[in-house]
C-alpha cells in the first residue's frame, strides 16, 4: 500500500471527511483492521484565506509548497491537495516536489466522463467558480460548465467562508443552494459539481433530483485506488 501525502485545514471541517472516506474506503477494499497509510500537513487556514482574498497567490503557493515538500520527506509516495480552490497553485506546488499530485478537477473530470455528463455545472467558492484554473480542466476534458450568476455566485461564497468553513450547517443555505442548483440544471446542465470540499457537509444527493458530484468523495476514492495499485 502507497502513502498518501493530505495537504489540508482548508478547512479542517472538510479534512476531517477526506480522512475518514480514505479509510472506509481502505477498509472496504481491504477488510478487517486496514486502515490507510496517510501523512496530514494541516496549515492554519486563517493565513491562507486572508491572502486569498488580497488575491496574494504566490504567497499561498510558498506557503502550500513548503508544507508538500515536507510531506514527501514524511514519506508520502503522492500528494493530494484537499481542497478545489488551492489547486490554482498546483502547478507551483508540482514543481516543488518528486512525487506525483493527484488533481481533484482531473479525478472528477475522469468519473463525469464515465458517467457521459458533457454538460455541468459548477459550485464552489468565487474563485473557483470564476477563475479558468478549475474549468480549464474539465474543458479539456471536453465537458462544458455553467457557473451561476453573479449574486448566486457571491452567496454560496459567503456560505462557504461564513458559514461551512466554521462548521455552520444552516437550512436557509441549504435552501440558497438548492435554488442554484434547479437555476443550473434550467440552463441545461446535466450534473452539478459540489467543487468546494465543504458544500457536502451541507448539500446531499437526497436533498435534489439534479445529479451531484462531490468532489470529496470523488478525490477520496481516486486516492484509495492510487494507495492501493501496483506501479
Amino acid at each position: 500500500m502507497k502513502t498518501i501525502g493530505l495537504l489540508g485545514g482548508m478547512s479542517w471541517e472538510s479534512t476531517q471527511t477526506y480522512y475518514r472516506l480514505i479509510n472506509e474506503g481502505v477498509k472496504s477494499r481491504l477488510g478487517g483492521l486496514h486502515s490507510a497509510k496517510l501523512v496530514l500537513y494541516s496549515v492554519d487556514f486563517a493565513e491562507i484565506e486572508a491572502l486569498q482574498h488580497q488575491g496574494d497567490w504566490p504567497a499561498t503557493a510558498r506557503i502550500l509548497s513548503g508544507a508538500a515538500l515536507s510531506l514527501e520527506n514524511a514519506g508520502a509516495d503522492f500528494l493530494m491537495i484537499g481542497t478545489n480552490t488551492m489547486h490554482k497553485v498546483a502547478p507551483e506546488i508540482e514543481e516543488a516536489i518528486n512525487i506525483p499530485l493527484l488533481h481533484i478537477a482531473d479525478a472528477t473530470a475522469k468519473v463525469l466522463t464515465q458517467d457521459n455528463i458533457q454538460r455541468v455545472g459548477l459550485l464552489g467558492t468565487r474563485f473557483t467558480m470564476e477563475q479558468a484554473f478549475y474549468r480549464e480542466r474539465l474543458e479539456a476534458a471536453g465537458i462544458e460548465v455553467v457557473t451561476p450568476d453573479a449574486p448566486q455566485r457571491a452567496e454560496v461564497h459567503r456560505v462557504i467562508y461564513e458559514e461551512l468553513c466554521q462548521g455552520e450547517i444552516q437550512a436557509p443555505s441549504r435552501e440558497a443552494y438548492l435554488a442554484v442548483i434547479n437555476s443550473l440544471a434550467e440552463q441545461g446542465a446535466q450534473a452539478v459539481i459540489l467543487g468546494c470540499t465543504e458544500i457536502g457537509l451541507l448539500i446531499k444527493q437526497t436533498d435534489t433530483p439534479v445529479p451531484l458530484y462531490d468532489t470529496t468523495a470523488i478525490h477520496a476514492a481516486q486516492a484509495v485506488n492510487q494507495a492501493l495499485t501496483r506501479d
